[in-house]
């Protein structure tokens, strides 16, 4: 298939910490708004007046020094982040809003922050505690967290408009954003998909760490130019598959599994469509900031959530993206050292395979795609395998 017309302008993009897209931003006057994890919705970190980056670390080499601060046995996503950090790519931020969420994260920002690393005079950083569980009690307290750790200090140290108006407005600009994107990925149902697992990834990866009114007119130019492109006749895919787990920040990976013949359908893992770029229901019935947090923590499937229904809900909502997209086996992926996935990552394996019978492969992996030489050999005999059972059922 012939190239997207903006493929190229986002991969440049994505080797940066401090994209053109962001410093044009910042140059206009904006405040750049570090964030950590999606349990800070999006919204309250795109007001008018700020846009929000989502921290990473491309092209991530040594982590000697994020080791050093951290030891070698912390996630390699946290280290990779502060180890930029000391380099001097987050010196642009003007604040992080961290939640209680992923501990070895949260030493991430309280190093960049008594290191000084982001020391412009006006950078700070807040913590906030966010729900383990899915009740009403629970969504109560998450809005008053929102409240007295993000939008307070959005307002008082800041200058942001944070009334309900402002706020219904960001939720507006979000969900256009959102559409857009679940538009662009549902053509990955086709049988002959107009689109790759790693365009959308690149795609995807880019609204996290580009401003959304960048972003928007590229995505609309994007579905136009899917709505009249021509598949190819014969695609390289052995098999089609649902990438699920912790964060994945570099498209490299993506691109890997198809390489070695697995195509990427669906996704759900943290900077992925699913579930953050499902847009926000909203009406007027009820103030902006408990449906923003209601969706959010809803919606939300990160292991962080520990009570047995949420636990339940994973599963289920990684079976019907496996249905809806036609996946013949799931790949669950975890960076190194990451608690909360390592856990889920084992148990949803066992679970998925033996509960809903499909295919699974289950994946510790680094931070980068560096090694990639196991990786794709990995992803190259789980697609052989599906061959096989799939050869099996034709036999029977």
């Amino acid at each position: 298939m012939k190239d997207l017309a903006h493929i190229y302008e986002l991969e440049k993009l994505l080797q940066d910490t401090y994209n053109e897209a962001a410093r044009s931003a910042k140059e206009s006057g904006r405040y750049a708004i570090g964030s950590v994890c999606a349990m800070i919705p999006e919204p309250l970190l795109n007001l008018d007046g700020c846009f929000s980056v989502r921290l990473r670390a491309p092209g991530t080499g040594s982590l000697e020094m994020g080791t050093y601060y951290m030891t070698s046995i912390m996630c390699e996503c946290a280290r990779a982040i502060l180890e930029r950090a000391l380099e001097g790519g987050y010196g642009y931020l003007d604040c992080i809003f961290a939640p209680d969420a992923c501990a070895q994260m949260n030493r991430c920002v309280e190093n960049i922050d008594k290191l000084k690393l982001c020391d412009n005079g006006r950078f700070f950083v807040t913590y906030a505690d966010v729900p383990m569980k899915s009740d009403e009690t629970a969504l109560r307290h998450y809005v008053r967290q929102m409240k007295q750790y993000v939008l307070e200090p959005l307002h008082e140290r800041l200058g942001i408009d944070t009334s309900d108006a402002a706020l219904a407005e960001a939720v507006k600009r979000q969900n256009r954003l959102n559409r857009l994107i679940m538009e662009i990925g549902a053509y990955r149902r086709e049988e002959k998909p107009r689109i790759t697992g790693y365009e959308f990834a690149v795609l995807c990866l880019s609204t996290f760490v580009c401003p959304k009114e960048y972003m928007i007119p590229i995505l609309e130019e994007t579905l136009d130019e899917l709505r009249g492109r021509e598949p190819d006749a014969a695609g390289p895919y052995r098999a089609r598959v649902v990438m699920a787990g912790s964060e994945i920040d570099d498209p490299d990976f993506i691109r890997l599994t198809e390489e070695a013949g697995a195509f990427v359908a669906a996704d759900c893992y943290c900077l992925g469509s699913y579930p953050e770029r499902t847009p926000i229901p909203f009406d007027e019935k009820e103030d902006a900031l408990t449906q923003i947090c209601r969706h959010y923590m809803e919606q939300g499937q990160c292991p962080r959530f520990m009570n047995t229904e949420k636990i339940r809900q994973r599963h289920q909502y990684v079976d019907a993206l496996a249905k809806e997209y036609k996946a013949d086996g799931i790949i669950y992926q975890q960076i190194k050292f990451c608690d909360y996935w390592g856990y889920e990552r084992a148990y949803a394996s066992e679970v998925m395979r033996g509960e809903y019978g499909y295919p699974v492969l289950s994946i510790d992996r680094p931070y980068t795609a560096g090694n990639a030489g196991q990786l794709r050999t990995r992803v190259q005999a789980f697609v052989e395998s599906i061959e096989i059972k799939r050869l099996g059922k034709k036999g029977s």
